[in-house]
């Protein structure tokens, strides 16, 4: 076996009712971001950036077509190199969300080939920018078989399915799952579902798994208070993605430059795919304040404090505001929105207000043409 070896797994098999709206198309980790990126940027960026040179990426089968649009043959992040070995496999669920088939079979079988001493094993829905080549090597310094990663963090970024872990005074850890009320004022320490471990150890586990397990860091939790494990903690940005309110906040932290600079510009870039299109246009009318927008949109209107996607139009007298808007929208003259998120293809037309809460966009679906008002009463 190769002692310099490193391995990676992506469990992207994860589902949330609550974004429902914006995922019914796609998964969770092809969930846009920032303009132009995707969630899954992330996960590959953070395990390119760390040399590994072979990769497993989990998905549901039902979510596949996306997925391929957006990696297609992986040369923005250097999947394509002969030097890397880079797997998709698609997960089938039944009506009741069970695995069809034997998906732990396969994950060791590429374990087993990848020749590798260490493995990655990451979810997809903490977006975060992490150094694991400096988790790795600090791994390899101790025996142990797992290192978890971990962040201290607020209740706000805690979902109900989390696992929150203690630290014990012999330097290892325990697990607790999220189940109490949590106090808003209180840091808790977040397990990031990122962890490290021995290739030769993971293989022994899925070996003696239950073979319908649904995920792979379902598994390594219940680990956790059976084993010796490591921690680390992880200090730089992170948002969990758990709903529509933690998905706009992820968002709208961009428009801070210190939460910004934090997630993209920090020593590890964020690779994406890369689109040829000509720079966005802004008309001698238009007004465009603290706001971020991809390349190819036309803005004739007003936006303050949002998020605009490749290919829109924003037409004359238009005012967008605190709102996300998804790739290729039409949004007509003198429209009004505040508070929403527009997923792809959407359609307003002239005049049309559409207001949410900030702590409750307004959600308008893919391919979606508005006429009339969709008011949010609690904001208006």
């Amino acid at each position: 076996m190769n002692t310099n070896r490193v391995s990676a797994i992506i469990d992207n098999v994860n589902c949330y009712g609550d974004l429902h709206d914006l995922t019914a198309h796609r998964p969770l980790a092809m969930l846009p971001f920032d303009c132009k990126y995707r969630l899954l940027d992330f996960q590959l960026s953070n395990v390119i950036n760390a040399n590994i040179q072979a990769l497993f990426l989990l998905m549901n089968q039902d979510d596949m077509q996306s997925v391929f649009d957006h990696i297609n043959g992986g040369k923005e992040w250097g999947l394509d190199s002969l030097r890397k070995k880079f797997i998709m496999h698609f997960n089938k669920k039944n009506q009741e969300g069970e695995s069809e088939q034997d998906f732990v079979s396969h994950v060791v079988d590429y374990l087993r080939k990848s020749g590798s001493e260490i493995t990655v094993i990451t979810g997809s829905k903490m977006l975060c920018n992490i150094d694991l080549k400096a988790i790795i090597k600090i791994h390899k310094q101790n025996n142990r078989s797992m290192t978890v990663v971990y962040k201290r963090v607020t209740s706000e970024n805690i979902s109900c399915d989390n696992l929150l872990i203690d630290l014990e005074s012999d330097g290892n850890i325990s697990s607790n799952n999220c189940k109490e009320e949590l106090e808003p004022t209180e840091k808790y320490n977040l397990c990031m579902d990122i962890f490290i471990v021995r290739t030769e150890w993971i293989i022994e586990v899925l070996e003696n798994c239950d073979k319908k397990v649904e995920s792979i860091i379902k598994i390594l939790r219940e680990k956790i208070n059976n084993i010796s494990c490591m921690n680390y903690e992880y200090t730089g940005y992170l948002s969990n993605i758990y709903d529509i309110p933690s998905y706009y906040r992820a968002n709208m932290d961009m428009l801070q430059p210190s939460k910004f600079n934090s997630l993209l510009y920090s020593n590890q870039k964020i690779y994406t795919k890369l689109a040829n299109e000509v720079p966005t246009y802004y008309a001698e009318n238009s007004v465009a304040n603290n706001s971020h927008f991809a390349s190819g949109s036309i803005v004739d209107g007003t936006v303050v404090d949002s998020l605009i996607s490749r290919r829109c139009k924003i037409s004359e007298a238009a005012v967008i505001e605190q709102s996300i808007i998804m790739a290729s929208a039409n949004i007509g003259k003198n429209a009004y929105i505040k508070n929403a998120i527009l997923d792809k293809n959407v359609i307003v037309d002239e005049g049309v207000r559409i207001i949410g809460a900030d702590t409750n966009p307004v959600i308008i679906k893919k391919d979606s043409h508005v006429t009339n008002d969709i008011v949010n009463r609690r904001n208006v």
